[in-house]
């Protein structure tokens, strides 16, 4: 497991249907070792603050495994950062990786804490209006880590896993809990008791059970 690309960036002014939309989308990426705090990496940034950022969604990550199809899929070859993610790594699926699993990447240490869950911007970002759906049927989501321990990171950084998370709760089934969980109040019940999994998706399921 590897740290493949560092990237990051601050939100930029782009068009989206004719009129401007900012987003943080279009990182770059960075040579050598970057320093993470608890809100994210030292030159980074995000546009939209309520869906994405703050210590619950610090380092968004996504698997290069993916890439290839994608590039089939958009006929184009795509660049690191093609999701708008911090990492792009290698070895971390979202069938594999689990919700509260840890992780020492050079000296920080992070904890997997949601889905990443896509939005129109990837559509803007790549001209196809389908994408979110695709990701959403495909589960190639990528996902988020919180900071559990400050520090720095670069590509080519291995990623030693820690710990893992108690429930074993795969990051493609929360995944499909937060697309679906209104159908399945028994697994809805469950995850939003699950503390290392993110607040606003944990208070997403409560509201969802409570409407009941």
């Amino acid at each position: 497991m590897e740290v493949i690309s560092l990237n990051v960036g601050k939100p930029i002014t782009v068009d989206y249907r004719g009129k401007p939309l900012e987003t943080g989308i279009y990182k770059q990426p960075v040579e050598g070792a970057v320093s993470l705090g608890a809100e994210g990496f030292a030159g980074d940034g995000q546009a939209d603050l309520v869906n994405h950022g703050g210590p619950d969604k610090a380092v968004c990550v996504y698997p290069i495994e993916h890439y290839a199809y994608w590039e089939e899929q958009l006929g184009k070859k795509l660049e690191y950062s093609a999701f708008g993610e911090n990492i792009t790594v290698s070895g971390l699926l979202e069938t594999e990786v689990c919700i509260g699993d840890v992780y020492e990447i050079g000296t920080a240490l992070l904890q997997v804490s949601q889905p990443r869950f896509p939005c129109f911007k990837l559509s803007q970002k790549h001209g196809a209006a389908d994408m979110p759906a695709k990701v959403l049927s495909t589960g190639y989501s990528g996902f988020y880590f919180r900071v559990l321990r400050e520090g720095a990171i670069a590509a080519g950084d291995t990623i030693v896993k820690q710990e893992s998370g108690a429930g074993s709760h795969k990051v493609r089934r929360v995944l499909h809990m937060m697309q679906h969980g209104r159908r399945e109040k028994e697994g809805l019940a469950e995850l939003a008791e699950l503390d290392t999994l993110a607040q606003s998706t944990r208070d997403d399921f409560k509201s969802w059970l409570e409407r009941e």
